[in-house]
Formats: C-alpha cells, structure tokens, sequence
C-alpha cells in the first residue's frame, strides 16, 4: 500500500501533539461470542482497556518459566544478540525479544489456548504474535519504562493500521507495589495521543533503553492521569495483565531488593497486518516488530 493513497487515522510524530478520538473498536468479537473470556470481563475490558487475571499460569507451572528466563538471561550467546537489550549501568540484560522463536518453553505458551484464546475472542480473528519478549527488572535499581502507548510506536514504526492489537504481561515473579509494577491510566485507550517530533532513523536502538521519540508531553500526561486515574498492578508469579495497544502505560524504577520480571506478548489480527510505517523513515527490525503473519494455531 502506498503512503500516497493509505488513510493514516491516528496522525502522530508531527509538529506538535494532538489528541484524535479512537475509532476502532476495542472488543472485536461480536457480543456472545465463544470463549475463556466472561463477558462481564470482557465488559470491563472494553471500559478500562485492560483485564487482570490473578491465575493465568499455575504454581506447579511457573518453575518451568522462571528456569527458561534465567537460562536465557545467562546465555552468553543470549546476551551478545541483537535480540537482547542490555541495562546500560549494570550490562545486565533487561530484555530478549523474540522468546517465542529462540525458546521451545515460551513458544508452546505462545499457543497455548488459555493465552491465544483470550487473544482470539478480544480481536475477533486469528491472530499472529507481532512482538513477544521476556523483560528482567532485578532489584536495587533497575530502571523502568516511562509512560506511552505501544500503539503509538507501533503505528509509527512498524505500519499497524488500526487499533487491534492486545498485549499480555504474564508475571514470572511476585509483583508488589513496591517493585517497579506496571501502571495503566483506565479509560486512557479511548484517546490515541498524537506525539511531537520527528522519527530518528534507527530510533529503536535508542529507545528500546530509553523513550525519547513517541514520548507523550508532560502536559498531556497529567490531563490523562487527572482524567482517567492510574491503576497499578500486583500479583504472584503466573498472574496475567491483558491490556489494549492504545492503554497508557508504564512502569518505575525498581529499587528494591526484589526482582521483578514478566514474559511480554503482544498478538495482532491477521486483518490488521503491518503496512509500510506511518511515521518513520525504516520499519523496524522483524524481531522487534513481526513481517511474519502466519496464525497461531
């Protein structure tokens, strides 16, 4: 599709910041339809853009993820791929892109029907895994993500054209509210936020550290959290967040001695695959954002 003759719905990385209505649909699936999901919840998904499940993956499983995460984190080889982002203070890795490729046990969890089911019924289509990866926050002061909304970049850089998109942070260790835990404005996905400034090229090796482009201002921010509110979330290991792409989200630093780490997946609709990006020169990497949009099955 060329840039000349596509309809770009969410305007953003232009001269200055602008709020645009959404007009997409957050629930996808027609009202009724089959799946783990009540509809009382996914009543509340609709409202707060983000559905809490208190046991997505069972205390007999969870040892099985938490060994796969530390072999990664480990793995020399691990490290040294582009695949992994490492903590610029400490060289420890804070992230591994693309776990459901280069690991057997975060690829059969990608397919299992507790996690792409959900995925299914909210987007009401097949759907393909656009970004998954495994995030590490050890504790005495690992940083954290500041707010954005990962429709934002995800239109930008990568060409997703509409809003139908959902994430899921599952907990591979006990979340506090103490231990840099992920924040959401509730309500925030029904306003897509149009960010200030031009894209960098090769701006994903920059801010996969550190946001800077796709950065909402701070005016912008305190309306949305007077507006909207900030809800964080806790848990054990094998809770589960499922959250839409447009939610305002993030996270703080974690300065305590507890660790905090998660397995991210994020799974697009087959009929929303990625287009040529919206407001960057390049798309990003394959790893980063998948060209791959074959169905889960």
């Amino acid at each position: 599709m060329s840039t000349e003759t596509r309809t770009d719905l969410y305007p953003t990385r232009g001269v200055s910041e602008v709020a645009t209505p959404r007009v997409d649909p957050v629930v996808w699936s027609p009202p009724g339809a089959r799946g783990p999901i009540r509809q009382s919840d996914l009543e509340g998904f609709e409202r707060d853009g983000f559905l809490a499940i208190e046991e997505l993956i069972g205390p007999d499983e969870i040892g099985t993820y938490q060994a796969e995460l530390n072999r990664l984190i480990t793995d020399p080889a691990v490290k040294a791929d582009e695949r992994s982002v490492v903590e610029p203070t400490s060289q420890d890795v804070r992230s591994v892109f693309e776990v459901h490729r280069i690991s057997e046990v975060f690829a059969k969890l990608v397919h299992d029907e507790r996690v792409v089911g959900r995925a299914r019924q909210i987007l009401g289509s097949d759907v393909y895994v656009h970004q998954s990866r495994i995030n590490v926050k050890p504790g005495f002061g690992a940083s954290g993500f500041y707010w954005h909304s990962d429709f934002e970049t995800w239109h930008a850089e990568d060409g997703l054209p509409n809003m139908r998109t959902v994430s899921v942070s599952i907990a591979l260790t006990e979340n506090y509210d103490t231990n840099g835990g992920l924040m959401i404005m509730p309500g925030s996905h029904r306003t897509f936020l149009g960010c200030a400034g031009e894209t960098p090229r090769d701006n994903y090796k920059k801010s996969l550290q550190m946001q800077d482009a796709g950065t909402p201002s701070d005016e912008a921010l305190t309306k949305f959290a007077d507006r909207h509110g900030i809800r964080l979330f806790t848990g054990s290991a094998g809770s589960a967040t499922w959250f839409d792409c447009n939610a305002m989200h993030g996270s703080g630093d974690n300065i305590t001695p507890y660790p905090r780490s998660n397995v991210f997946i994020v799974f697009n609709s087959v009929e929303n695959a990625a287009v040529e990006p919206f407001a960057a020169p390049v798309r990003r990497p394959e790893f980063i954002g998948a060209r791959d949009f074959t169905p889960v099955k």
